[in-house]
């Protein structure tokens, strides 16, 4: 049975791509939107991952019942 934790996961997971997609398409073209928004950018990809990576543990241990 899938678990709900993994379900959420990869949704973050997507959601973590997007940002890194957007994020390098920015520092690629440079400009105003890079300046304003790559650091912010990075910061939510960092985060996401480690949400991710929660999630995915807690798919583990709830799994293992």
């Amino acid at each position: 049975m899938i678990n709900i934790f993994f379900i959420a996961a990869l949704i973050v997971m997507f959601a973590a791509l997007g940002v890194v997609i957007t994020g390098v398409i920015s520092m690629a073209k440079g400009g105003a939107f890079n300046e304003k928004y790559g650091n912010r950018l990075m910061q939510a990809r960092i985060m996401l991952q480690g949400l991710a990576l929660a999630l995915l543990a807690l798919a583990y241990f709830t799994s293992q019942a």
